[in-house]
């Protein structure tokens, strides 16, 4: 149970994606593409979102594999693609990947590896990498820079004072970079680069965007509580966002560090 599942997907896919993820993916896939690899793994690729940009940017006959543990989201990144583009969905564990040693040119998880043990994850990404291939990684910068967290956060407070929902604290849980550094350089990777990169979105649709984030699973949290209407959470989570960052369009700003590194040929 991952907790992406039905009407969560749809959310994610349609109101969250557009906002959080595409401008980053564009980022992504560009980078990975300078190099033409062949053979490119994603890690945590959802719905299939930097997935698309990678197979737009990649090479025609370059290999790209997308693997999730959400059968549900897959499901929906597979219809983003046309028989014959040369790409391979399937449900695998990032700590426990299931691939032969040196198979890939490069790997990218964007936003992906506070969701499973980094350190198990790190080394099999090094484990499967070729030498001299690439590792590239976003993760959230803290809620201090991301008001998807502290907004969102403050609004289900005045719900759940006692037992206030933690989800979406959860994607803003590694913005501390000397500890996933550190991690990178224990397992070999070398060199790493790491930048800071902000971002700001203009949303016309409030509204929706505040019900995508209470539709991630923090809504199993909300119906676990019980007593009070998601849709009320939504309207003052959009009244939020309004009142801190304006309308017509909002501008919505958020942050993300990059890490770029390498397994170093022998």
């Amino acid at each position: 149970m991952t907790g992406y599942v039905d009407d969560v997907v749809i959310h994610y896919d349609r109101d969250l994606g557009p906002v959080l993820f595409e401008h980053y993916g564009v980022d992504t896939a560009r980078r990975v593409a300078e190099q033409v690899p062949m053979d490119v793994l994603e890690i945590a690729a959802g719905t299939g979102i930097v997935t698309r940009h990678l197979r737009n940017f990649l090479a025609k006959d370059a290999r790209l594999t997308g693997i999730d543990i959400s059968d549900s989201m897959l499901d929906v990144a597979r219809q983003k693609f046309q028989p014959g583009e040369c790409v391979t969905f399937q449900n695998a564990d990032a700590t426990a990947l299931p691939f032969a040693d040196e198979t890939f040119d490069a790997v990218v998880c964007q936003f992906g590896i506070m969701f499973f043990d980094r350190d198990k994850g790190f080394r099999e990404v090094y484990r499967t990498l070729k030498p001299g291939g690439r590792y590239l990684f976003r993760v959230w910068d803290s809620e201090r820079y991301n008001p998807f967290a502290s907004v969102s956060f403050e609004v289900l407070k005045q719900y759940f004072p006692a037992d206030t929902p933690q989800f979406l604290f959860d994607p803003v849980s590694c913005h501390q970079i000397d500890p996933l550094k550190e991690q990178l350089i224990q397992i070999g990777f070398d060199p790493i680069v790491i930048s800071v990169q902000r971002h700001v979105y203009e949303i016309a649709d409030v509204t929706a965007f505040a019900r995508a984030l209470v539709y991630t699973p923090v809504i199993f949290e909300i119906r676990d509580r019980g007593g009070v209407d998601p849709e009320d959470i939504v309207r003052e989570l959009a009244e939020a966002f309004t009142k801190e960052l304006g309308t017509c369009p909002m501008r919505y700003p958020m942050q993300a560090i990059l890490f770029e590194t390498e397994k170093p040929k022998p």
